[in-house]
């Protein structure tokens, strides 16, 4: 039988060292060895998608490894892989240790500096320990693949006020609805509202996790709030200055144990970044960044993800952005984003309708908003977009922890600098306040557009597809009845005025004629004023013509047609007079 022997290690000469020894083990194949525990992860999850048999028998960690600690790592191993044996090795072998790396899961403890011996002796008994569970587990191949670790989903703001905290609510609602495990967790650290929306009062935080080194099912259960709609709530600290409490650390381990226990882990990472909501977006499974269409939260979309790429967070590639507040006729459309920012656009775009929320809004119950909701629909669809909404055993199918990229080199090393001081980089906005509606709040950094905003015409960018077609369809179709009626209104003024203009032209041809010498009279004004009158017109005048002291007066009356001439008459009748000296 061959034992093949993953190491893990941190400093290049222990690597040296361990490799030598390695190879010397009778039926032991060494692979090379990995720097990190982010390439580990990445190289077991590829191993575990081919086949659980191409897996290593066992895994040998270092106690100095990043960026994950070696605890967390055995741990995350134990969990996602539980066919591999995990070796920690340490200097430090006293009983502390031991008992903790066993609680972890790890399957025993090597000193250093290594000797032949004892290096043998533990990774022979790792490996038949996880040889043992592989035959008991039998075809379960497809199960051990996955892990028992549920999915992480973060979602962070491009600046204050775009709908972060609304997006993640609701994406947990339509999550819990189709029946996943799912605990929301509330990392906006300093103004975290999930609690205002969800109508939640809760003494507990993620702060109280903060001095806990072993965060076990029981903790967990005492920290995490369950609310009506089925959903787990890890809250925000109601003081503000208590998220400095809550180390990159402290979410590793709060993410860990929450995935142990939950089908789906969705984090409200707010807008500011932090070492924590940092260490939560390099460790999901699927990161969100939410901007609204205008120019100043494009620009700091496209500032974020610049952001978490030369943090070596995450790469903007990997990154969905959702277009919230999107309407069909603005300028900035998903694609335009999507090609500004350099991420990958949902399909999905949550509508503006605040009128919608503003009553889930001021009560503060966000679970009850209204099922016929544009932006509930919307923002459900996005869930089912993005798998959220699938059963359990789909979600083990999807894309697990970020070693399940498929770009991602085995030994490919994505170390995340510290962001400076340890304090907040944020993309560019105040982060204060909430504004009205459940969308975070504060104000963006100022500035011109994004430079693709201005290279490119935004006529290019209209959202595509039939959807947006037929919908104009139907909404022409629904004015129809309006624009007919405006137009007959126009036409039927239009008609008015051209009768006040006939009276007053026949009032003077029959004041002219009746006031001549030779042919003048009644009967010649009445003739002369109806003879150039159309016919619609000649049937409902009337003309007068009376004399008086020399002077010929002529008066037309003639009534407005309806619409068509010919075929009524309006109750409006038009006069027309005019006057003339009769001749000598």
């Amino acid at each position: 039988m061959t034992i093949r022997i993953l190491p893990t290690v941190g400093d290049a000469d222990l690597a040296r060292s361990l490799g030598g020894l390695l190879s010397q083990l009778p039926g032991v194949e060494p692979f090379p060895a990995l720097g990190d525990s982010t390439a580990l992860l990445d190289t077991l999850a590829q191993l575990a998608a081919a086949a659980v048999d191409e897996l290593p028998e066992v895994v040998l960690v270092h106690e100095h490894i990043g960026p994950v600690p070696a605890l967390e790592l055995v741990r995350e191993v134990a969990l996602r892989f539980p066919a591999v044996g995990v070796v920690l090795v340490t200097a430090d072998a006293g009983p502390a240790l031991y008992s903790a790396a066993m609680d972890a899961g790890a399957r025993g403890i090597c000193a250093l500096p290594p000797s032949y011996d004892e290096l043998a002796a533990r990774t022979q008994s790792a490996a038949q320990w996880a040889l043992g569970v592989r035959r008991h587990l039998g075809g379960g191949g497809e199960a051990l693949a996955a892990g028992p670790g549920g999915r992480l989903v973060t979602v962070a703001g491009a600046k204050g006020g775009v709908g972060t905290t609304l997006t993640a609510v609701h994406l947990a609602l339509a999550a819990r609805a189709a029946g996943r495990g799912v605990v929301l967790v509330d990392m906006d650290l300093q103004s975290g509202d999930v609690a205002s929306y969800l109508d939640v009062q809760f003494r507990r935080s993620i702060a109280d996790l903060a001095q806990i080194s072993d965060i076990t099912a029981r903790v967990l259960q005492e920290a995490v709030f369950q609310h009506p709609s089925g959903l787990g709530l890890l809250l925000a600290p109601g003081d503000g200055e208590r998220g400095e409490e809550v180390t990159d650390l402290v979410a590793r381990q709060a993410m860990t144990a929450l995935r142990s226990r939950y089908d789906l882990v969705i984090v409200d990472c707010g807008t500011q970044m932090t070492s924590a909501n940092s260490a939560a977006i390099e460790l999901a499974d699927s990161a969100l960044l939410v901007t609204t269409p205008d120019v100043v939260a494009v620009r700091a979309a496209k500032r974020m993800a610049r952001l978490w790429d030369r943090l070596q967070i995450r790469k903007a590639e990997e990154t969905t952005t959702v277009v919230n507040r999107h309407t069909r006729g603005g300028e900035i459309q998903p694609s335009l984003v999507e090609r500004a920012t350099g991420t990958r656009a949902a399909r999905t775009t949550v509508p503006a309708a605040f009128k919608e929320l503003q009553p889930a809004i001021d009560s503060g119950r966000m679970q009850d908003l209204d099922a016929k909701s544009t932006v509930r629909q919307a923002l459900w669809t996005l869930a089912g977009e993005l798998g959220l909404t699938g059963t359990p055993a789909d979600a083990g199918a999807a894309q697990r922890g970020r070693g399940s990229h498929a770009d991602r080199s085995p030994t490919g090393l994505r170390r995340r600098r510290a962001l400076p001081g340890g304090g907040q980089s944020g993309p560019g906005d105040g982060g204060a306040g909430r504004a009205p509606g459940g969308q975070d709040g504060g104000h963006g950094a100022a500035g011109t557009g994004p430079e693709a905003l201005t290279q490119v015409p935004t006529s290019r960018f209209r959202k595509r597809g039939g959807g947006d077609r037929g919908q104009v369809t139907v909404e022409f179709l629904g004015m129809v009845p309006v624009i007919l009626i405006v137009l007959a209104v126009l036409w039927q003024c239009a008609l008015i005025g051209y009768t006040y203009s006939l009276a007053g032209n026949s009032a003077d041809r029959g004041a002219r004629a009746a006031a001549a010498r030779d042919s003048g009279g009644a009967g010649a004004c009445q003739e002369a004023a109806l003879r150039d009158l159309p016919g619609a017109w000649r049937e409902s005048a009337s003309v007068a013509c009376p004399t008086s002291g020399g002077l010929v007066r002529a008066t037309v009356r003639i009534k407005v047609p309806v619409l068509f001439p010919g075929a009524g008459d309006f109750p409006w009748t038009v006069t027309g007079t005019a006057g003339a000296a009769a001749e000598e």
